[in-house]
């Protein structure tokens, strides 16, 4: 197990190392930097003036020494200065991680604390009317666009409450952050509830035939033990990496949702320093979001020992 682990880490590490390469020259072909914009928005025309912005924000050093003065303020904890706001990276960026980092967490409790029970209950009334009905709701939520639904919402708050419900203050407490990131977390965790309800599905189909879940039905063992403590649990492990791939996609999807409510959190801001070619927001976002995506992984196939102990990490 300790071996996996360091491999597993070393492995993590130089994934991560791949991203810094991939973002940084990426970034550096799109057609366009930081000077060109701030020459155009102000009318200057004068290439003496373009070459001093350039040199002032250290865009005109070669790529490597760019890229190793990133990486080594990165490496103290240093994240450089914004570009447009000329404000510490870290201070642009800080605030916004929690917005998101909340939605994202609800929205995946809503789709989860949704889409598992509806998927053992679709299972189990195989072929019912019940079954039908909710396996047309999760094709309903494959096939809506988050921002679409989102839409909808807020007209129809409008003509049924004439509100728009979007984020317009700084919430304080748990109560205050429901209320305000609620139905935006519901709006883009539909769509995930309705992927982990079709899998839940067809893993609790397959299950639900093996022999030993005919063997504890004859022992007379309840429908609720049958289905929720044996074969739920055997069912799961599928369903544990689909969480996995939505939460992260969550971390770095929002863009869309934010933007339709208002919501001041990363995936937004991201955007915008991206149409602004802040080279050190853009990095460093994109770092966080691979380095969150890198320890779902981890803690996703972690989570396989838990659930079945025939999964073993050997050395």
């Amino acid at each position: 197990m300790g071996a996996y682990l360091v491999r597993r880490l070393l492995l993590m590490a130089l994934t991560l190392f791949g991203m810094s390469v991939l973002i940084f020259v990426m970034l550096r072909l799109v057609p366009g930097d930081i000077a060109d914009i701030l020459t155009n928005a102000s009318g200057i025309s004068d290439p003496k003036e373009k070459a001093k912005i350039a040199h002032d924000l250290g865009i005109d050093q070669p790529i490597l020494v760019q890229y190793g003065k990133w990486i080594g303020g990165l490496a103290r904890g240093d994240l450089g200065f914004a570009y447009v706001s000329e404000q510490p990276a870290i201070d642009e960026i800080l605030p916004r991680i929690p917005i998101s980092g909340k939605l994202a967490g609800m929205a995946l409790f809503f789709a989860v604390l949704l889409g598992v029970p509806l998927g053992v209950i679709s299972a189990v009334r195989q072929n019912t009317k019940l079954d039908y009905f909710l396996r047309v709701i999760s094709l309903s939520g494959l096939s809506l666009p988050a921002f679409w639904l989102g839409l909808l919402v807020l007209m129809g708050s409008v003509h049924w409450f004439g509100t728009i419900p979007i984020y317009n203050s700084d919430p304080h407490g748990f109560w205050d952050d429901v209320a305000m990131l609620g139905l935006p977390a519901i709006v883009v965790g539909f769509r995930s509830s309705a992927l982990i309800m079709r899998l839940t599905r067809s893993s609790m189909l397959e299950v639900l035939r093996q022999d030993y879940i005919r063997t504890a039905r004859s022992k007379g063992a309840s429908m609720f033990a049958v289905n929720f403590k044996h074969a739920l649990r055997n069912a799961l492990l599928p369903v544990v990496t689909v969480i996995g791939i939505e939460a992260a996609f969550l971390v770095g999807g929002l863009i869309v949702t934010e933007t339709v409510f208002n919501i001041p959190g990363v995936a937004r801001f991201l955007v915008e320093a991206i149409l602004w070619r802040d080279y050190p927001i853009v990095q460093n976002l994109v770092m966080l979001i691979a380095f969150v995506v890198v320890m779902i992984n981890f803690l996703v196939d972690m989570a396989y020992m838990a659930l079945d102990p025939r999964i073993k990490y050997s050395d």
